[in-house]
């Protein structure tokens, strides 16, 4: 069987590794246009049991990353200079670089070698492949060329944001939300590593515009980020990598497969980064489609249906509660009248997927505080 594979993110390098660690004679390229040790950001957070998905059926992976990552119980809201604790609401960190590296590894303990610097200009690169898979991304290459056939689009959601490091240690996952003269902003700050961290920096569209941040350089904008969130980051610096503005996209397909060509990751479907389950449905989507080409026999006109029909309403789901917590944000100034307590029952409860009872268990102190404040 001949499997090309575009994209050497999570997704793809993932999907490669089960495919030929499950038949050692299939023929898999994977490529990728970026550098191998290139990435844009810092960290990547897990939510709640972080890789718990992988460790019954693929012990040697999860072994291999689990060691590497930075783990915690509790979250925290800064709001009005104070601090609220949600005990119980556990993440876990990893870099996405070294993420990345580990996942190479694996692939590469199985015979495959992706092919990193190269730029796919077309489609018919691959006519002799039984199976193309677009693991590409936002901007995904497969998606673009079968855009009707998907019934695909990619929306973009207000709100700006700009992803830095920073070698201030934070001891939870934290949100700091801050009033100025200009405008509300936000921060979602996490370590990923010994003595590093993801420090992402959000505001409103109006906010964005009369601080006049479409004109500034990269290093004025970091500058600047610094001054606005100079306590949370405790004299440390904010590091670039290409941390401009971005907003954030929603990518939506109404089929997931066509002909020959499937999509998984990013290049199917994108989940608001205040989940921390992005590249988790990546690698639960390469992990669901190699189980639908098992259970077929690798036939990939029976497979890609199955695969779609198994992971869909997982995904809706998924992306339903990703869109309740976007809304939160693209909102966040409004919520910021509330009072401390209440603005972090507010987000806490934002996706709709805590009910009071299911909080009660997971915060319990969380919980009793808020009661003792009403």
């Amino acid at each position: 069987m001949r499997i090309a594979i575009l994209g050497a993110g999570p997704a793809g390098l993932y999907l490669a590794y089960l495919l030929k660690r499950r038949r050692p004679d299939a023929n898999i390229a994977i490529v990728e246009q970026n550098p191998a040790d290139a990435t844009f950001g810092f960290g990547v957070v897990f939510s709640d049991r972080a890789l718990e998905f992988l460790r019954e059926d693929d012990a040697e992976t999860y072994a291999a990353i689990t060691p590497q990552m930075e783990t915690w119980d509790d979250m925290t809201l800064v709001h009005r200079n104070e601090r609220v604790v949600i005990d119980g609401i556990g993440f876990a960190a990893i870099g996405r670089l070294k993420l990345l590296q580990l996942l190479q590894q694996r692939l590469r303990s199985v015979g495959v070698a992706p092919e990193f610097s190269r730029a796919v200009m077309s489609l018919d690169e691959f006519d002799g492949a039984d199976l193309v898979v677009g693991a590409d991304g936002v901007n995904s290459l497969v998606r673009r060329t079968f855009v009707d056939e998907f019934g695909a689009s990619v929306t973009f959601l207000a709100n700006h944001f700009a992803w830095f490091g920073t070698s201030q240690r934070y001891d939870t996952l934290t949100q700091t939300f801050r009033y100025t003269p200009v405008g509300d902003f936000n921060a979602h700050h996490y370590r990923y590593a010994p003595g590093r961290s993801t420090f992402i920096v959000e505001t409103d569209e109006t906010s964005f515009a009369r601080v006049g941040f479409e004109r500034m350089e990269e290093a004025e904008t970091r500058s600047l980020c610094q001054k606005i969130f100079a306590d949370a980051l405790g004299g440390h610096p904010l590091i670039s990598n290409n941390s401009i503005w971005r907003r954030f996209p929603l990518v939506r397909n109404a089929r997931w497969h066509h002909g020959k060509y499937v999509l998984i990751g990013d290049a199917l479907h994108t989940a608001h980064f205040s989940i921390g389950s992005g590249t988790r449905l990546a690698m639960e989507d390469a992990i669901a489609l190699d189980r639908a080409l098992a259970a077929h026999g690798d036939d990939v006109a029976a497979a890609l249906p199955a695969f779609e029909a198994a992971r869909r309403p997982i995904v809706d789901k998924l992306v339903a509660g990703a869109m309740a917590s976007a809304a939160w944000y693209e909102n966040f100034s409004e919520h910021m009248e509330l009072a401390p307590a209440d603005f972090a029952m507010s987000y806490i409860t934002r996706s709709g997927r805590v009910d009071p009872e299911r909080l009660r268990k997971l915060s319990p102190r969380f919980v009793a505080q808020y009661e003792r404040e009403h």
